[in-house]
Parts: C-alpha cells; structure tokens; sequence
C-alpha cells in the first residue's frame, strides 16, 4: 500500500534556493507559522484560487512519515489541510515536477 502523500505548490526560484540552503522554508512559514500543504485531492483547488495562471511553479511531492517538523492536520475553508510547522528538510521530498496551467491558465491535472 502506498503511503498517502502531501503537496506543496511553490515557486521554481523558491525550490532552487532551498536545494541550496538544504532545507526548505516557504514565506508563510515567517508570517503564519507554518508551511502549506494539501492532499492530492485538494491541490488542483488550491492551485486555482490561489496561482492562476502562474506559469513558474513546481509541486513537491512530500512523504509526510520522514518530514521531521511537526505536521498538522488543521481546519481552513471548510476543510482539513495539512501544516507544516517548522522547515522541511529535503530527503522527504521524494519528487518535483513543473506544474503548469492549460492556456486558460487553469490548473487540470497534478503532475508525478
């Protein structure tokens, strides 16, 4: 059985960096405390109310059992997302892939 993966949608320029810093961090980690995620049911919605038509983008793939921060799952417009609370070292990434929308600059299909 596969373990249940979590997703996080962040800038290309953002990923390159945390592969250099070795560890990520997303800005929402400075402002609210923590880093945001979804489930893969949930990330096509996420995209599109908050990335339409963003072009420079990639999706980590996160194995939530190696993250070592503290995950939380935590109510957010009507529904559970999963929080990252603290820095997300790299090796519980296991992929990345470009996420793009179609032309009309909707997000249809997750990537991986």
């Amino acid at each position: 059985m596969e373990k249940k993966m979590i997703l996080h949608i962040t800038y290309r320029t953002a990923w390159e960096q945390a592969l250099q810093d070795a560890a990520y961090t997303a800005d929402s980690l400075q402002k609210e405390g923590f880093i945001h995620c979804s489930t893969p049911e949930q990330v096509l919605g996420a995209a599109n109310k908050y990335y339409k038509g963003r072009k420079d983008l990639v999706i980590l793939w996160i194995d939530p059992a190696a993250v070592k921060s503290e995950i939380r799952w935590e109510l957010s417009d009507g529904k559970i997302y999963p929080h990252i609370y603290g820095p997300l070292n790299l090796d519980a990434v296991i992929r990345v892939f470009p996420f793009l929308p179609n032309e009309n600059g909707l997000f249809e299909e997750i990537p991986g």
